[in-house]
C-alpha cells in the first residue's frame, strides 16, 4: 500500500475531525440550537470516528489492513451522513467547511477501503 494514499487519508480524517468540532461549537452558539441537534450529534460522531480511523491507518500493516478497510468504510458512511446534514445549514457558521471536509474525507476513506496490501 502506498504511503501517499495512506497519508492522504490520514490527513483528510484529521482535517474532517477538526472541522466537525469547529462546526459543532458554531452550531451550539446559535441563538436557537434545536434545529442543529442532529448536525451536532453527527459532527461529534464524525470527529471521533475520523480521529480513530486516522490512528488505525497510522498503525496499519498487512496483518491489520482488513480491519482498517472496514473502519474506513464506516468512517466514510458517517462522513457522508454528516456532510448531508451540514448541507442543510450552509448559512450557519462553519457548516459549509464541515460539509466540504466530510465529503473529502468520505472520498479518501472510500478509496482507502478498496486498498489491499
Amino acid at each position: 500500500m502506498s504511503h501517499e494514499i495512506l497519508n492522504t487519508c490520514i490527513d483528510a480524517c484529521n482535517e474532517c475531525a477538526t472541522e466537525c468540532e469547529y462546526c459543532a461549537i458554531s452550531c451550539l452558539h446559535e441563538k436557537v440550537v434545536e434545529p442543529f441537534a442532529k448536525s451536532i450529534e453527527l459532527q461529534r460522531y464524525c470527529a471521533d470516528m475520523c480521529r480513530m480511523t486516522a490512528a488505525f491507518l497510522a498503525r496499519s500493516d498487512e496483518h491489520t489492513i482488513a480491519f482498517v478497510n472496514k473502519f474506513c468504510g464506516l468512517c466514510a458512511e458517517i462522513c457522508e451522513a454528516c456532510a448531508e446534514e451540514c448541507e442543510k445549514h450552509l448559512h450557519v457558521g462553519d457548516c459549509e467547511k464541515c460539509a466540504e471536509a466530510c465529503t473529502s474525507c468520505a472520498e479518501e476513506c472510500r478509496r482507502m477501503e478498496l486498498q489491499h496490501v
